[in-house]
């Protein structure tokens, strides 16, 4: 009886019905491209990313509902297949329990249970049936309407519709008010690809963007809710973690198809540029060590600066954006040759902190000035995971947790050879404040937006300082509480920053929003299952087990290693930091995996470059 009321409402459109605004969700068929929706007059295009990973269209649509998502790994049950249906949903009470079964606030059908509270009408055409999760309640049930009909028509509240691009005009024609229509391309996206969005309604006339990606022509499939929500004048509930979408700029598809094929190709091609390039470097250092093996310790000093140039080399890339093989060209011969250079120009451990701090610096400069090269570079956060779109991933995160106490050691030591040794205070001063600053830019939400950073970084830095001060005797120990205060620290001044200035990142909403006790725990487990969940999907890989044997030897040999570091003291506490920051970011991250990976790249390179300095009679 009330699905027959509210399709009459939607047919007959009652007086008090049509002074509501009305919302229709016109889904397009697949294939429909970015340039199609841009040619239409009154829409406002983008790309939207259908889910976290490569998900069916089954949870697009569930996502959009429920204004939240999460990683497919936490899920505990498949998915049910979806089968025609009238007005309830088959098998909705499993789709309900697998969404109660994980560690976040996941309310599928929480869209249309906010618009029926406040009296709005939601609905979905006859014939859908993935696209009429949008329209479900929290019980599974979907208001239906004829075929065709709302695209004939103006129908208050919200409604889901099948359309092709020439009848997105008649709909566009019939706006008014606070009208809006919402046109998407029906998912799922190719691989690691984006699904074409285009908005039209009053205040859409540039390219969309929101906050949950900073990036212009980029949204979220969670970002629907709240926009829908926002054009009814209806508060958005904390479960939901989307947020609104609006227009931004002038109207310029082309470079949203760029930016939105760019993103595709960071996920394509990351680990083929980066493994590649890196085996590439290793494989030309032991050549050179086992042809001329009088050159092996310059070999080696080579092999550790070019890797401390690949960030930058990336980041250049990120700039010219080329195609695969002629990136992977310019990153390997790029950052080749810059360590050849700096090898000519700068001697002993100023050799390592070069690198370090240029490409630590040049991120700093480009994600405070809010240039889009991070988010672009092979680096950035991976737009395919769908978890993150501005600031700094994990990836960068484990790379920049080795160069920043690794560059200050280095630096120091390069120093205290020209005769004019720093002080034990100096040292520590030194050590303190470049973690800081860098967990100030990389984990700030205006900035970095990386909250792991602002653990890993100042728990590196105090460890370095602990190491550089690390006496015979007891007073050692005083030193000791600064490794339990600096990632405490960082956290507060994050929390103090975040709030002033309205970062709305990570940690304001995973954690300061997160509202208690248990939805604490939440976060913490689902962290936990995601970095296991990292660490199973690795295991299948080669190359993560040669850096696990890698680590293996390192450990093993700790006594040879660390008489390489001795004769170099500050240099050797920065290599405890870069070591204490990396595994402390194993543990806090959500990708463990990963980052153990990268970190111990970072490490081994050091460790190279250590070997080539270290006292001996075959350097040259």
């Amino acid at each position: 009886m009330a699905a027959a009321l509210v399709a009459g409402a939607f047919v007959c459109g009652p007086s008090q019905a049509l002074a509501s605004p009305s919302v229709t969700v016109a889904i397009l068929p697949s294939g429909t491209t970015v340039s199609e929706l841009a040619r239409l007059p009154r829409f406002s295009p983008g790309v939207l990313s259908a889910g976290i990973g490569q998900v069916p269209a089954e949870q697009t649509f569930l996502d959009i509902s429920q204004g939240n998502r999460v990683n497919g790994a936490l899920y505990e049950q498949v998915l049910p297949a979806l089968p025609a249906f009238a007005n309830r949903i088959p098998g909705w009470s499993e789709i309900a329990s697998r969404a109660a079964g994980i560690p976040a606030k996941i309310a599928p059908g929480l869209l249309v249970e906010q618009l029926r509270r406040a009296g709005v009408y939601a609905a979905a055409e006859r014939s859908l049936v993935a696209p009429a999760l949008v329209a479900a309640d929290h019980r599974g049930v979907v208001w239906r309407v004829p075929a065709a009909n709302c695209l004939r028509r103006r129908c208050p509240g919200l409604a889901v519709v099948s359309s092709s691009i020439g009848e997105l005009d008649g709909l566009t024609g019939r706006l008014r008010g606070d009208d809006l229509v919402i046109a998407l391309a029906s998912p799922p996206p190719h691989d690691n690809g984006t699904l074409p969005i285009a908005i039209a309604g009053r205040g859409f006339d540039g390219d969309l963007t929101s906050d949950s990606t900073r990036t212009p022509g980029y949204v979220l499939s969670t970002d629907i809710a709240p926009t829908i929500l926002q054009r009814f004048g209806l508060a958005i509930p904390d479960e939901m973690d989307g947020e609104p979408i609006r227009a931004e700029g002038k109207l310029d598809p082309a470079a949203v198809q760029d930016r939105a094929e760019r993103m595709t190709a960071i996920a394509n091609r990351r680990i083929d540029v980066v493994v590649g390039c890196l085996t590439a470097w290793l494989v030309a250092a032991l050549t050179v060590g086992l042809v001329a093996q009088r050159r092996r310790r310059a070999a080696a000093a080579w092999l550790g600066v070019t890797i401390g140039f690949l960030p930058l080399t990336l980041l250049a890339g990120a700039a010219v954006e080329p195609g695969a093989f002629a990136e992977g060209l310019m990153t390997g011969i790029g950052a080749g040759a810059l360590a050849a250079i700096t090898l000519l120009v700068a001697r002993g451990w100023w050799a390592a902190a070069v690198p370090c701090a240029i490409s630590t610096v040049a991120y700093a400069v480009d994600v405070i000035a809010g240039s889009p090269l991070t988010t672009l570079s092979l680096l950035g956060p991976n737009p395919a995971f769908g978890a993150r779109f501005y600031g700094i991933g994990n990836e960068l995160e484990a790379l920049i947790a080795v160069m920043v106490p690794v560059a200050v050691g280095a630096a120091l030591t390069a120093w205290s050879r020209l005769g004019r040794p720093a002080s034990g205070r100096v040292a520590v001063a030194a050590f303190l404040l470049a973690g800081g600053l860098a967990a100030l830019v990389f984990a700030a939400g205006r900035f970095g937006a990386d909250v792991g950073a602002a653990v890993v970084l100042p728990i590196g830095a105090a460890a370095a300082a602990v190491a550089v001060t690390w006496g015979g005797d007891g007073s050692r120990w005083r030193v000791v509480p600064a490794l339990i205060a600096a990632p405490l620290a960082g956290l507060a001044l994050l929390v103090l920053i975040d709030l002033v200035s309205g970062g709305n990142a990570h940690l304001t909403r995973s954690v300061l929003d997160a509202g208690g006790a248990g939805n604490l725990a939440d976060v913490a487990e689902r962290r936990l299952r995601l970095s296991a969940h990292d660490f199973a999907q690795a295991a299948g890989s080669p190359l993560f087990w040669v850096v696990v044997a890698g680590t293996a030897v390192a450990l093993a040999q700790w006594r040879r290693v660390d008489a390489w570091l001795r004769p170099a003291p500050p240099a050797r506490a920065g290599v405890i930091g870069a070591c204490v920051a990396v595994a402390v970011g194993v543990l806090v991250n959500d990708s463990g995996a990963t980052f153990l990976a990268l970190g111990a790249v970072g490490l081994g390179a050091t460790l190279a470059f250590a070997w080539s300095q270290a006292p001996g009679t075959d350097r040259q």
